[in-house]
């Protein structure tokens, strides 16, 4: 049997350090990509889109926001025209604002309400 000398103990001891240091530097690099890459702005809006599709609270919310807002919009449009006197812009703009708000915490119920009418009005009843 061969007497294993201190100094060849040594050196594969040293000669495994180096590969693990190997080892772990490409998994480091490996994951500062992997890092570099998630923080990309467009990688940021992908995700955010991915998120907000997939979400079905943050669906609801963003159709109650935009129902809000095209209902301000529009609300607006029929109160005023482009020679509305400041102050009745004003209100309108105040008006906007309010019904774009009520709207958007209640679209939930609206949206019952206006599926429900649609089913009365064109779906034929099979009695």
């Amino acid at each position: 049997m061969k007497k294993t000398n201190e100094t060849d103990t040594l050196n594969e001891l040293i000669i495994l350090q180096q590969q693990q240091y190997h080892t772990d530097l490409w998994r480091l690099k490996e994951q500062f990509h992997v890092a570099y890459e998630s923080i990309k702005p467009i990688n940021l809006i992908k995700n955010l889109v991915h998120d907000v599709t997939t979400s079905p609270e943050i669906k609801e919310d963003v159709v109650g926001n935009i129902m809000g807002l095209v209902t301000g919009f529009i609300s607006r449009k029929f109160l005023v025209n482009h020679d509305s006197g400041t102050f009745k812009k004003i209100l309108a703009t105040i008006a906007q604002f309010a019904i774009g708000n009520a709207v958007s915490k209640h679209s939930i119920d609206i949206k019952a309400i206006g599926i429900a009418l649609y089913n009365n009005l064109f779906k034929k009843n099979n009695l």
